[in-house]
């Protein structure tokens, strides 16, 4: 074995360390809307500009943006008349607000809610369950109670999860071939930008959104348009409310946010429901076998502790849920990307 010295420890420890401070500093450029002024002015600004543009100081400012520039969100150019700055490709494409590829509302709920519940991990560590009582004074029983324990945050999660979906979807629904079937459930479908993906990689196929009451309607209202005649809804409690006879029901990040007991009882009723030749696709970040990895995964689960009831799964685990279920002919698929599917058929 080799000494401490053979390792690169203060590299690895201050880079560990500094994740936090890189995070904020991206979630606060996008919340002040640096990479938005800067996509609408059309030419590289300076800070003084940037600064007087978003009501900011301009010492503050010019910190926040140097650092951006570090971290190659931002690019700068030195003229006579000082530092000139523009967004790089990728603040272009994924941190400003009017791109179609924006993971703004996903950082914003990071920043503001992801975040309070981590101040509370070694806390979740010994007891073992969420912190939402101790991030936000409210019940920890109930997950989504808490997780949508306004109309503001629950604006905020379900656009944070459509962003999500913009660059994930389209992986994970082609992963296996789901034109055979015509009629879908996306259960726990929150804004359907899956669905909208779905019903444009499946055209053939209908799309129907079951979720809880209050998160329909603002589906209806924020996110999916009227005109989209392939994608209707269903409101309602899949846990204690019946479950719709469909050929495909989906499954995306649902059940990592539950014990093996709820994935369980879900996944018996849907299969009662489900149509012979039919099945059940789960979406969902999966852990190598030996859960050496990875490490998004890991620390995934790990937000899954303080945030929900459930855990990240390996392949296996998904497997053998879906055999207690009576699923049979399970594949798997890794996309290479965040999230992984797992087909099973009845």
């Amino acid at each position: 074995m080799g000494s401490t010295e053979d390792l690169d420890y203060p590299q690895i420890i201050v880079q560990y360390s500094n994740g936090f401070l890189i995070s904020k500093v991206m979630f606060t450029a996008c919340e002040l809307g640096v990479f938005d002024l800067l996509l609408e002015s059309g030419k590289p600004l300076s800070s003084d500009a940037i600064a007087a543009g978003l009501g900011a100081s301009t010492m503050g400012m010019r910190r926040l943006l140097d650092a951006c520039v570090g971290l190659k969100l931002l690019a700068v150019e030195m003229t006579q008349e000082g530092a000139l700055y523009r967004n790089t490709e990728i603040s272009n494409v994924y941190l400003t607000k009017s791109s179609p590829k924006s993971q703004y509302h996903i950082m914003m709920y990071y920043s503001n809610t992801v975040y309070l519940c981590w101040q509370y991990l070694a806390d979740a560590v010994r007891e073992g369950r969420n912190q939402y009582e101790r991030a936000f004074g409210v019940s920890s029983k109930d997950p989504f109670g808490a997780m949508y324990r306004s109309d503001e945050e629950m604006l905020k999660f379900m656009a944070g999860q459509n962003s999500v979906w913009s660059i994930c979807g389209r992986d994970v629904l082609a992963a296996f071939d789901l034109s055979p079937f015509r009629q879908i459930y996306d259960l726990g479908g929150g804004g359907g930008a899956l669905a909208q993906e779905c019903v444009s990689l499946y055209p053939n196929s209908t799309v129907t959104i079951y979720d809880l009451p209050k998160v329909v309607q603002v589906a209806k209202e924020q996110f999916v348009s009227p005109e989209e005649r392939q994608i209707t809804f269903h409101e309602g409690d899949f846990f204690n409310d019946s479950i719709p006879e469909a050929e495909l029901y989906i499954l995306s990040k649902i059940l990592h946010d539950w014990d093996d007991d709820k994935c369980k009882q879900l996944l018996a009723k849907v299969y009662k429901a489900c149509k012979p030749g039919g099945g059940v696709l789960l979406v969902e970040s999966l852990l190598n076998e030996d859960k050496s990895g990875p490490v998004e995964t890991q620390l995934y689960s790990m937000n899954m502790l303080v945030q929900t009831e459930g855990k990240e799964r390996t392949a296996a685990e998904y497997s053998k849920l879906l055999e207690a279920a009576g699923f049979g002919v399970i594949q798997v698929k890794r996309t290479g990307k965040l999230y992984d599917a797992v087909l099973g058929r009845k």
